[in-house]
């Protein structure tokens, strides 16, 4: 994530704070996400440089006038004129990060060989809340070269009791023990 996508990011998340919007706005830049992500070619017709300004504008206030508040509205607006819509998701990560550490919500990858279970799940999420004293966001992601056991990404933190990691621990011991 570049500066200026911190800068902005937060910069959106105080007006929204000054505002008693933050969930709204959250919304919205959900949103504006998945039209994005449903239409890549979208970014790359607001950033066109032989497309006027004004007009990249138009665009933005046909897609989402009325549908999200006129301050996300102006802050893609901002980003059009000054060529940074490409950095609009770095612009919502931001924004995240400070709306999740304004709630106390800690966002955790559990990496595991099968998809978790809604019980192992909820159990799992229920126990790094009384660990963390937080909400847990868990996202589950497969990845079969786990083998077994699960890895859990959080904060930039890493737990990995994977029996991958397991095995690659012990074949390290074994190599370095002098018989």
């Amino acid at each position: 994530m570049t500066e200026i996508s911190k800068e902005y990011g937060t910069a959106l998340f105080m007006l929204a704070s000054e505002n008693g919007k933050q969930r709204e706005y959250d919304e919205a830049l959900s949103l504006i996400s998945a039209v994005f992500a449903e239409n890549p070619e979208y970014s790359k017709l607001l950033s066109a440089p032989d497309l006027p300004k004004q007009e990249r504008c138009g665009i933005l206030d046909e897609a989402f006038r009325g549908k999200v508040h006129p301050y996300v509205l102006n802050f893609l607006k901002i980003l059009t004129e000054k060529g940074y819509i490409r950095r609009y998701s770095d612009c919502v990560e931001a924004f995240r990060q400070q709306y999740n550490a304004d709630h106390g919500i800690l966002c955790v990858t559990a990496v595991t060989a099968v998809v978790l279970t809604p019980a192992q799940t909820e159990k799992l999420s229920a126990k790094l809340a009384g660990i963390t004293g937080k909400t847990i966001d868990l996202t589950n992601r497969v990845d079969p070269s786990c083998i077994g056991g699960m890895r859990l990404d959080y904060d930039g933190k890493r737990v990995d009791d994977t029996v991958a990691h397991r095995l690659e621990a012990m074949g390290n011991l074994l190599k370095n023990t002098v018989i």
